[in-house]
């Protein structure tokens, strides 16, 4: 399980999520080929050597967290009046947004973003950002304001790599509570081409940081039921 309060929401911006660090990031070079071999003699065959597979970072040295935009209909909690703004573009804003659910409300806090489905403004999304607040928007958004593609964005650590890079996770570690990651999870997030939408500071205790959208929740108690939000730890990524 994900750690509540987990940094990332607070460092993107336009999901919902804070402001994200900038500057230059610097990815690892691939590992060179080994030089060719000389020519074999022709009574000992040579069998050529693999080209080492390149990695992004140390090896098993990445701590991976996930992220998820909250459905209004899978909660019922108390009615809660929310003010900000009725656009985007917009911080600070005291226009009335409209009443919602006040468990939905903290999840939009945490994770960034929220699809209404009810009341006049069901169908659009409530976002919020520190030093924003809550705003109304078409879509959820990174933090230069393109909308965020579910198991594809991707806020990562900036001493590894750059906007717009794409990586592979090829190991999937352990989870939060230090269990294997299941299979079936640790395949879909292999099976994903991540590009990097969002950049951070480098992560603690020798680890590169990543953050990864997953999408929408799929019904309630989605934090605490799916595999997909999930913390990897002493995870590997590659170019993809």
């Amino acid at each position: 399980m994900r750690p509540k309060g987990a940094a990332v929401l607070a460092l993107l911006a336009a999901a919902g999520c804070g402001q994200a660090a900038e500057g230059a990031s610097v990815a690892v070079p691939p590992t060179a080929a080994p030089p060719a071999a000389a020519s074999p003699s022709p009574s000992r065959p040579s069998v050529p050597s693999p080209t080492a597979s390149p990695l992004l970072g140390r090896p098993g040295g990445w701590r991976i967290t996930t992220y998820y935009t909250a459905v209004q209909s899978f909660y019922k909690g108390r009615a809660e009046a929310v003010r900000g703004c009725p656009r985007p573009r917009c911080s600070n804003g005291r226009d009335p947004l409209g009443s919602y659910p006040e468990d939905f409300l903290k999840v939009v806090r945490m994770e960034g973003s929220g699809r209404l489905t009810s009341g006049p403004n069901r169908g659009r999304y409530l976002n919020w950002a520190t030093g924003v607040g809550f705003w109304l928007d078409e879509t959820t958004r990174d933090s230069r304001g393109l909308p965020l593609r579910p198991w594809e964005s991707a806020a990562v650590d900036r001493s590894v790599l750059a906007r717009g890079q794409r990586f592979l996770i090829t190991g999937c570690g352990r989870d939060g509570n230090g269990r294997p990651t299941p299979a079936g999870a640790c395949a879909r997030f292999r099976q994903a081409r991540w590009t990097v939408t969002d950049v951070f500071r480098p992560g603690h205790g020798g680890e590169g940081r990543a953050d990864l959208y997953i999408g929408e929740e799929t019904g309630p108690g989605f934090a605490g039921s799916s595999p997909f939000y999930t913390t990897l730890r002493g995870a590997t990524l590659a170019p993809a």
